[in-house]
């Protein structure tokens, strides 16, 4: 066992965990409420519960704010540290019952991430701190993701994301040229630090599936450096 594999294993919190949700101006009503309750359900879902409690005694601090514009960066779940199965079921029914706020239609997504580095050094005790950035377009106001997610600014942060693409039944189609051109985008320009990656949800009825498939690759890969 290594001396990173020690250290995991003797620490008081696991992972560091922030979720930041797109909430800008190409976000209706309808899709604020299918991202919350996907994510409200992924939470539950068994493969996912199962991640969060491998480590009983070193659990995972979780904080959900939303984005939109520059100065719009609002929190939803303050740090919580996700101990049992009944913290779990409150935060995710909590999340369920939010209602969308008014927010600017712009999309700094620079400003959403150097929101969440500072959420994520409040938390220098974990093992590994991680942000998940939701999206379903470019940068358009602000300073641009690649400006602020140099190495020498996150530290040993991992940025992932979470790209909502068009929904769409047809091959081949402008909106799948849409959703390759906003996969090689975040791969470029938001994407960074240690084991980064991303998911798709073609549209946000699509947020559930791809949520869960994150958390489990987020969760499950931590353990699985922990216990081997």
């Amino acid at each position: 066992m290594g001396v990173t594999t020690l250290n995991a294993a003797h620490a008081t919190c696991r992972q560091a965990l922030v979720l930041g949700l797109d909430v800008s101006g190409s976000v209706d009503i309808k899709e604020y409420q299918l991202q919350l309750q996907g994510l409200s359900n992924a939470l539950l879902n068994d493969e996912v519960r199962n991640s969060f409690f491998v480590m009983p005694k070193s659990p995972v601090k979780l904080l959900v704010f939303e984005w939109s514009g520059p100065n719009y960066q609002k929190i939803l779940l303050p740090w919580t540290k996700i101990s049992n199965e009944k913290t779990l079921k409150k935060i995710a029914s909590q999340l369920s019952l939010k209602k969308r706020d008014k927010a600017p239609p712009t999309t700094a997504l620079g400003n959403a991430i150097q929101t969440g580095i500072n959420f994520l050094n409040q938390q220098t005790d974990c093992w590994k701190r991680t942000l998940d950035i939701s999206g379903d377009g470019k940068n358009n106001s602000g300073p641009e993701p690649h400006q602020v997610n140099q190495p020498n600014q996150i530290g040993n942060i991992t940025i992932n994301g979470l790209i909502i693409g068009v929904d769409t039944p047809a091959r081949l189609s402008h909106a799948e040229i849409e959703v390759s051109e906003l996969v090689a985008y975040f791969s470029n320009r938001v994407l960074a630090g240690p084991g980064a990656f991303s998911e798709v949800a073609l549209g946000f009825a699509d947020y559930e599936r791809a949520m869960i498939r994150k958390l489990v690759r987020e969760l499950e890969f931590l353990a699985l450096s922990v216990v081997n």
